[in-house]
């Protein structure tokens, strides 16, 4: 790989980290802090409110599915620059 491939090819990654991560603070913060009694109003899950179940459980759901999701993007990228790993 060329440098200039290698510079594209992290460029990529970070902005594949960047998004996946705002995804994660989004959840975890917004949902889970900041508008955790407004999502209490609007209903519960599990027995749980569901302010609280996005505090807890769904910010670690959400960030497995990150996981799942960064994984299957890095595979396309590593295709794409010629250095999957079979």
């Amino acid at each position: 790989m060329t440098h200039e491939q290698q510079v594209a090819y992290w460029k990529v990654n970070l902005r594949y980290i960047f998004v996946l991560l705002s995804i994660w603070f989004a959840v975890s913060f917004f949902a889970g802090i900041m508008i955790a009694d407004q999502l209490d109003a609007w209903g519960r899950l599990g027995g749980f409110p569901l302010g609280f179940w996005f505090a807890n459980q769904g910010s670690e759901i959400t960030f497995v599915v990150l996981i799942f999701v960064y994984v299957w993007l890095m595979n396309r990228l590593d295709k794409r620059f010629g250095v999957y790993e079979h």
